[in-house]
């Protein structure tokens, strides 16, 4: 099976770069499934069920969370419910939502499993812990493709998930940082990515306009951060070639806004 995953979709130029390219790409790279970080989706704060429906329309096929997830709170509970939208699985049991999606791509089941780190981040369970009862279990029932988005703030964190599941889940692909990184590999059979970066605005600070951050970096003192409407745009994404639960080939496409052509990046073996 072909899986593409998409980072960070932030607000509406993320979006629309979906719109437009998305089903170009599943055509022209024969892809089986979508999965998609949409955290930041409306405005860069949470999930709305109207972007929920324009980014399930898009081609997307499974949207995963993060600690913006419970921002919408009125809308996310209503997705949890209808659609097939994620929160990562270590917040606590006895919260709405869930972080583990089972459903079929070419022809095999595959799971799809969202975590969140720990350092920076809301409080959750040990996502290492978890992750191990939750994979020794999905083994058991006989699923063996299983991709991980894991939403952390620092590498070190994702570079221990792949250390712990090499060679167990198919794939693990970094989200929140917003910065895509150029460490793309196949790892004893499973691929990895320490962050995928943002699908939105890449001419300012993490997607957002640079001047309440710069002015919280200078001063301390921050206010709310906003996506704006104008501004140069990237789309990235990882596709994973998986085959009977074993990655045997990655590669990260960049589609600019302001160029026609994209730009693909191929994966090592380490």
């Amino acid at each position: 099976m072909k899986i593409g995953f998409i980072g960070d979709i932030v607000g509406r130029p993320g979006r629309k770069l979906v719109k437009e390219h998305l089903a170009g790409i599943r055509e022209e790279f024969s892809l089986d499934i979508v999965i998609a970080n949409g955290e930041n989706a409306s405005h860069g704060f949470g999930l709305s069920v109207k972007n929920c429906d324009e980014l399930l329309k898009a081609g997307i096929d499974v949207i995963t969370g993060g600690n913006h997830t419970f921002d919408k709170k009125k809308d996310i509970l209503a997705l949890f419910d209808t659609k097939p939208v994620l929160r990562p699985d270590n917040y606590d049991s006895k919260l709405p939502g869930r972080g583990l999606y089972i459903t079929e791509a070419g022809g095999e089941k595959l799971a799809v499993f969202n975590l969140m780190g720990l350092y920076c981040m809301p409080q959750v369970d040990n996502p290492f812990n978890h992750a191990t009862r939750v994979i020794e279990k999905l083994k058991k029932e006989g699923i063996d493709n299983i991709f991980i988005d894991f939403h952390g703030e620092v590498t070190s964190e994702k570079r221990v998930m792949l250390m712990m599941f090499n060679g167990v889940a198919s794939a693990i692909a970094g989200t929140h940082t917003h910065i895509g990184t150029d460490d793309l590999e196949i790892f004893n059979d499973t691929g990895y990515v320490t962050d995928v970066g943002l699908t939105g605005c890449r001419d300012n600070v993490i997607g957002m306009e640079p001047k309440i951050p710069i002015e919280k970096a200078t001063t301390g003192l921050g206010g709310h951060f906003n996506v704006p409407n104008n501004c140069k745009s990237i789309l990235q994404m990882i596709v994973f070639e998986v085959i009977e639960g074993k990655c045997i080939d990655a590669f990260k496409i960049k589609r600019f806004c302001d160029q026609e052509e994209m730009i693909i990046t191929k994966t090592f073996r380490s």
